[in-house]
């Protein structure tokens, strides 16, 4: 029930589907005051939240900061968290394409050569056809690690969790299973580092984290990022704002 209440709610309050709800109440509205207070709101939020320079400060706030690996003790397990690693698009194809958070995996493979993890739990379900395809995003992103150079045995599935919750929960129960007494370190992108801790805190797991696909960083004010509207600026913010409404329904259900 959760699952596909967050659905509806991602629909309801993502940025976009409020400018379209806030333009349609401009278009049905009679009075002609409202109207034109309406659509200068509308106006004054796609300047707001396409101004990249305002964006980069909001995830400078969210994200922790980044962390050096030579300043890393070492830990039993790096659990990297799936979602967008590796692109679907192309199923038949006999390579790798990485998604959208595939630096995630990268970082994961440079923890594991440093010595910093001994064990790689990788966390997530992928879209049905490729699960049946054996090419969900734990088992591609693995492939990756292994041609790289990472140990096979090194690496555990955890290929039931839908959301990060889940993540938590299945992967607490195989590392208290395998690892009851070692010490985890958290793989995930920046942006969604702080719901992911909450969520295995919550579920008993202790971790230290090591954030990665990182959306902020130098922010420069310059005629460009402070007054050109970016198209992907908009679309960075709402990636922000996705996971900022997800971390505060977590919090209210106590999920983190």
């Amino acid at each position: 029930m959760f699952y596909f209440l967050s659905k509806a709610i991602d629909f309801l309050v993502m940025p976009l589907s409020i400018i379209l709800l806030l333009l349609g109440y401009a278009l049905i509205i009679r009075n002609s005051r409202k109207r034109r207070q309406t659509i200068f709101l509308v106006l004054i939020l796609l300047l707001l939240i396409s101004n990249s320079f305002l964006v980069k400060k909001a995830f400078n706030w969210w994200e922790p900061r980044s962390i050096n690996i030579s300043t890393l003790q070492q830990y039993e397990v790096g659990i990297l968290l799936s979602g967008g690693l590796i692109a679907s698009k192309k199923p038949n194809a006999d390579h790798i394409y990485l998604g959208s958070r595939g630096d995630r995996v990268l970082q994961t493979f440079q923890l594991y050569k440093a010595g910093k993890i001994k064990k790689i739990l990788i966390t997530g379900i992928s879209q049905d056809f490729m699960m049946k395809k054996r090419k969900g995003e734990t088992r591609s992103a693995a492939g990756l690690l292994v041609e790289w150079g990472v140990t096979p045995g090194d690496i555990l599935f955890e290929e039931r969790a839908r959301n990060t919750r889940e993540n938590a929960l299945f992967s607490a129960a195989i590392l208290r299973t395998s690892f009851p007494t070692g010490k985890y370190l958290l793989i995930t992108s920046a942006f969604h580092m702080r719901r992911s801790a909450g969520c295995f805190d919550k579920a008993g797991i202790k971790t230290d984290i090591f954030p990665a696909d990182f959306y902020g960083g130098y922010n420069e004010l310059t005629f460009e990022t402070g007054f050109q509207p970016d198209p992907g600026a908009l679309a960075d913010f709402n990636t922000l704002w996705h996971e900022v409404v997800g971390y505060l329904v977590y919090k209210v259900v106590g999920y983190c």
